[in-house]
This record gives C-alpha cells, structure tokens and sequence, in this order.
C-alpha cells in the first residue's frame, strides 16, 4: 500500500508540473512595452526635478492627435500645476503642440503627427524657480493595442487548463486500478489440508 500511495503522488506532482510548464514563455524576444488588454500607450521620463508620464490612444499619421501628460514632483510625487510646458520633436522641427493644463498636473497636448511612425517629445519645463528638459521617447504613432496577442495567449491558457485536466483524470483512474490490483494480490488463498491433517481431524471428531 506504501508504494501505491508513492506512485500516487508522483503522478499528482507530475500532473502539477505539465500544468507550470504550460504557462512558461520561452520566446527570446523583447517584451511588448503596453500589455494585453490595455487601453492606452505611455511612455515616460525622470530627472532630478520633475516625473513625466504621457499617456495616449493608439495615433494616426496625418489626423489629430490628443496626448495626456502627467507631471509631477520627483523628490514629492506631488502633482504640479501651473507649469509651462514647451514641446518640439527631434525628428521635425517644424511640428507645432499647444499645451493646455485640465487640472493639477495633468495637462491636454495637441496637435498632429504627419506619418505613422515613431517620434520623440522634447520637453521644456519650467514650474516655478525648477526648470529642466526632458526627452521621452518612443511615441509610436500608427501602432495597434496588442488584443490579438491577449486573445491567444487567452486560447493557449484554455488548452492548458484542459491537458492538465485530463492528466489529473488519468491519474485518478490508474490509482484506482492499482488499488484494485493490490486488493486482488492479497486475497487470502484457501488453505488445502494434507491427508493427515484430515486424519486427524477426523479422529478428534466426536462419533454421536
């Protein structure tokens, strides 16, 4: 019974690890910067004065383009309000952005970039007696929310769940079959008496 119990638990380990195994990634490339599912792009930036967040839909080349910039205290992480931000990009100078604060720290950046590809923001804070220039990259214009990978990656979480599932269902029914195996082995086999041992019952038998 000890080595059934042992076989039992292997399988149930075994079961468990096919199930680990399943949701490894073991793709070598870089990670998606935005994750599946989410509903917006940002990008961000530090310095030793101010913390920058910019966070914007997915943008098209050639159509308006509204972009929202958190602004904050680096030392604090207080909001900052009242600050006057001055954007240009690197790529093209001759892009024009008008800034205009919603509320504390949070502040409406529009205008339009002209292709689908990606562009940098180089901005010029000053808030009080701090000022700084801060450059944040990798603003991809004409680039999707990644839904598909989320949806297959959905799909392949299924199919996992149902392999582990099955093994699970396996193992069960093989311990009950080695159990019944075992039961079976050490039955009691019936006792044959020798000749003798009949004899000599026979005589102890008392004749009525």
């Amino acid at each position: 019974m000890k080595q059934l119990l042992i076989l039992l638990l292997g399988l149930l380990l075994l079961s468990g690890a096919a199930y680990a195994h399943g949701g490894e990634d073991h793709g070598d490339g870089a990670k998606a910067s935005t994750p599946a599912g989410a509903t917006s792009f940002s990008v961000a930036a530090l310095s030793e004065q101010f913390e920058v967040l910019l966070r914007y839909e997915p943008l098209e080349g050639g159509k308006p383009a509204d972009l929202r910039l958190f602004l904050s205290d680096y030392a604090t992480n207080a909001p900052i309000k009242g600050a006057k931000l001055t954007l240009t990009n690197p790529e093209d100078a001759n892009l024009k952005w008008a800034v205009t604060e919603k509320e504390p720290g949070v502040y409406l950046v529009e205008g339009q970039f002209p292709a689908n590809k990606a562009y940098s923001f180089a901005a010029n804070i000053v808030a009080g007696d701090k000022a700084d220039l801060m450059l944040l990259e990798g603003i991809k214009v004409g680039e999707k929310l990644p839904v598909a990978a989320e949806v297959a990656h959905a799909d392949g979480s299924l199919f996992s769940s149902w392999k582990t599932i099955l093994a699970l269902v396996g193992a069960f029914v093989l311990g009950i079959g080695l159990t019944a195996l075992l039961m079976r082995r050490r039955r009691p086999e019936p006792v044959l008496q020798t000749s003798e041992q009949a004899l000599t019952a026979s005589r102890r038998t008392p004749i009525a």
